[in-house]
C-alpha cells in the first residue's frame, strides 16, 4: 500500500517542482503558460502510460489467480475422488469379511 502512494507523491512534488521553476524563470506570460500546458501534456501521457501498465499488470495477476485456482481445484478433486475410492474400497472389503 505505501508503494502506489509514493509514486503518487512523486508525481505531484515532480509536477509542483516543474511548476516553481516554471514559475520563477525568466520568461513572458505567454512563454511561461505555453511551457505550463507542454509539461501537463507530458506529465498528463506519462500518467496514461502508467496507468495502463498498472492496467495491463492487474489483469495479468488476475489471469494467473485464475488459473492457480482452477489448478488448486482440479488438484482437490483428484484427491478427493481417490479418496472416496479408496473408502469405497475398504467399505466393500470390511462389508466382505463379515459375512
Amino acid at each position: 500500500m505505501a508503494k502506489p502512494r509514493f509514486g503518487i507523491g512523486l508525481i505531484v512534488g515532480a509536477v509542483a517542482g516543474l511548476v516553481a521553476g516554471m514559475l520563477t524563470a525568466p520568461k513572458s506570460g505567454k512563454e511561461t503558460r505555453a511551457d505550463i500546458k507542454r509539461k501537463a501534456g507530458e506529465v498528463s501521457d506519462e500518467a496514461k502510460r502508467k496507468v495502463d501498465q498498472v492496467k495491463h499488470k492487474a489483469e495479468d495477476m488476475v489471469d494467473e489467480a485464475k488459473h492457480r485456482a482452477e489448478d488448486v481445484k482440479e488438484r482437490a478433486s483428484h484427491v478427493a475422488d481417490a479418496a472416496k475410492k479408496e473408502f469405497d474400497k475398504d467399505s466393500t472389503t470390511r462389508s466382505s469379511s463379515r459375512r
